[in-house]
């Protein structure tokens, strides 16, 4: 069984890797390129309704591990000695994507590795940057600056606007990476970090960060929003989530005048904030 024999060669490190070993990663790989395998995956059973797949985790450090650096220049930094050359690990060169891939990468300096899923209709507009072992879901676009990290499951028809950071988790193996589910709009420079989880059709206004300190506090329902030792923060459904902040209600911070950035849950999506993002379809 593959997870069976990648687990074992992550806890038994051998003195040197063998052909044996680099047909075991590959196959490995090639599950995470078609999305057959993930780093995490949807659960119905769980709070979050994501587990965490600790292997597949074990198997993308494994890769690191086995990998040697290499230079990655192409044919025309090679011949051009003021180009900038690129030095990474073998086992995650480029992703190879074909006229038959379905996905659009606008020229411009955009960046995919190896080892990661990404669906028909996917647009890149450059420069962005999707790492291993994450998975971006059909008609999906990743626009300029964007950051999908490593792990991150990013689901349909969602769009990460321009600057919008997707963190990525690798270690600890057992943390859940960022989700973002279908249908969701993360607005510019938004940061999505550390195992957050953005259900299906949320919207993320500009400039909204969300991670593990982060409490949200939502006026619609009358209720705060924060991760614990058991579960990540999660956004609700539909919700429209906008930076605000709360005043400091002690100490030196109240003499002056202070506030703290806090996310705020001002509405649930409705059909004229729907009517606002029809222009997603129009760019794809």
């Amino acid at each position: 069984m593959l997870q069976e024999r990648i687990e074992r060669l992550f806890e038994e490190a051998p003195k040197s890797y063998t052909e044996e070993h680099f047909e075991l990663f590959q196959k490995f790989k090639a599950g995470l390129n078609s999305g057959d395998i993930r780093a995490a995956e949807p659960d119905p059973a769980s709070p979050s309704g994501w587990r965490v797949n600790a292997w597949v985790k074990k198997g993308i450090l494994l890769g690191f591990r086995m990998g040697t650096v290499v230079d990655m220049s192409g044919t025309g930094a090679s011949s051009n000695a003021a180009a900038q050359r690129f030095f990474d690990k073998a086992t995650y060169p480029i992703k190879k994507l074909s006229l038959g891939n379905a996905v659009r990468i606008v020229p411009g300096g955009s960046s995919i590795r190896d080892g990661c899923f990404i669906g028909k209709g996917v647009t890149c507009m450059p420069p962005m940057f999707i790492n291993v072992g994450a998975y971006v879901g059909d008609q999906t676009m990743v626009d300029s600056h964007a950051l999908v990290g490593s792990c991150a499951q990013v689901g349909r028809n969602c769009h990460l606007s321009a600057a919008a950071q997707i963190g990525g988790v690798l270690e600890p193996v057992g943390a859940l990476p960022v989700i973002v589910e279908d249908d969701v709009i993360v607005g510019g420079n938004c940061g999505v970090y550390e195992g957050t989880v953005v259900k299906h059709d949320a919207v993320l206004g500009t400039g909204t960060i969300l991670n593990r300190s982060t409490s949200v506090y939502d006026l619609v329902r009358g209720e705060i929003y924060s991760a614990n030792e058991d579960q990540p923060l999660i956004i609700p459904e539909k919700a429209v989530v906008v930076s605000g902040s709360r005043p400091v209600s002690h100490g030196r911070g109240r003499e002056w005048g202070l506030a703290l950035y806090t996310p705020v849950i001002v509405k649930y999506r409705d059909a004229k904030t729907d009517l606002r993002t029809q222009l997603e379809d129009l760019l794809r």
